[in-house]
C-alpha cells in the first residue's frame, strides 16, 4: 500500500519535478496550487501526511495547518518556505508542524523527512495511549504538557515537551543529535545545536527526583533516555 502525500506547492514548475520524484519513489501525490481548496481536498483524499507551502495564494501554510489540525490532529505535516526568519519557525512548530524544510532542498532530504515524520507518527501511535506517560516516579501529561511527580506540576513549553515526548518515543536507544535537531527545530544550525543544551539541561532538571530517569550524553554521537 503507497503512502499517500498531499503536496501544496504554487510554484508549477517546482510542484511538478517533486511530484513526479516522489512518484517515481512509489508515493501516491495529491497536489494543489491554490490554498483555497486544500482543506475539501484534504478531507476527500485523506493523506498519509501533508507537505505545505508557507507562501501560497488565498490561504497560507500556516492558516492550512491550524484547518488541518482541527481534522486530524495526528495527522504529520512538514513546511515547505523560502522565508528564513526565526519567527517564521518557530510559528510552523507552534503551529503542530512536524518538520520544516528551507528552499532549495534536495529531494533526498524530502524523503527523509517525510519517511521520519511517518515513523514518528507510528511510533506514536503504538506506544502512546491515552494523555499521560508514564516516565519513572513522574506522570507526562501529553495535552496539557505538564509533568508531575507526586504534587509538584511543571508546565513545560511546546518545544520542551515534544523533545520530551521524542526521548520518551526512542527510550534506551542512542538517538543523534542531528536526528533530534532536525525533529524538533527543523535544521541543525549551530544557533538550534545551542538551544538543544540549554533545552536538554532543562529537562535533566526537572527529572532530577527520580534517580531511575537519566538523559545520558553520548559524546559524538547523541543522547540516551534511560528509564530503569
Amino acid at each position: 500500500m503507497s503512502i499517500k502525500v498531499l503536496y501544496v506547492e504554487d510554484e508549477v514548475f517546482l510542484g511538478k519535478i517533486v511530484k513526479e520524484t516522489l512518484e517515481s519513489r512509489g508515493f501516491e501525490v495529491v497536489m494543489e496550487t491554490d490554498g483555497a481548496n486544500v482543506v475539501r481536498l484534504f478531507e476527500d483524499a485523506q493523506p498519509d501526511i501533508c507537505i505545505l507551502d508557507v507562501m501560497l495564494p488565498n490561504r497560507n501554510g500556516f492558516e492550512l495547518a491550524e484547518d488541518i489540525r482541527k481534522l486530524n490532529e495526528d495527522m504529520p505535516i512538514i513546511f515547505l518556505t523560502a522565508k528564513t526568519q526565526t519567527e517564521d519557525v518557530v510559528r510552523g512548530f507552534k503551529l503542530g508542524g512536524n518538520d520544516y524544510i528551507r528552499k532549495p532542498f534536495s529531494m533526498e532530504e524530502l524523503i527523509v523527512r517525510i519517511e521520519n515524520a511517518l515513523r514518528v507518527k507510528q511510533a506514536t501511535q503504538i506506544n502512546i495511549s491515552g494523555d499521560s506517560l508514564a516516565i519513572g516516579r513522574y506522570q507526562f501529561y501529553l495535552n496539557r504538557q505538564v509533568l508531575a511527580i507526586g504534587s509538584q506540576e511543571k508546565k513545560l513549553s511546546y518545544r520542551e515537551a515534544e523533545l520530551l515526548k521524542y526521548l520518551w518515543l526512542h527510550r534506551n536507544d542512542v538517538i543523534d543529535r542531528r536526528e533530534l535537531l532536525n525533529h524538533i527545530w527543523g535544521n541543525d544550525s549551530f544557533f538550534n545545536s545551542r538551544n538543544l543544551d540549554v533545552y536538554i539541561t532543562k529537562l535533566r532538571g526537572y527529572l532530577k527526583e527520580d534517580t531511575a530517569v537519566e538523559i545520558l550524553t553520548i559524546k559524538g554521537v547523541g543522547y540516551r533516555f534511560v528509564i530503569s
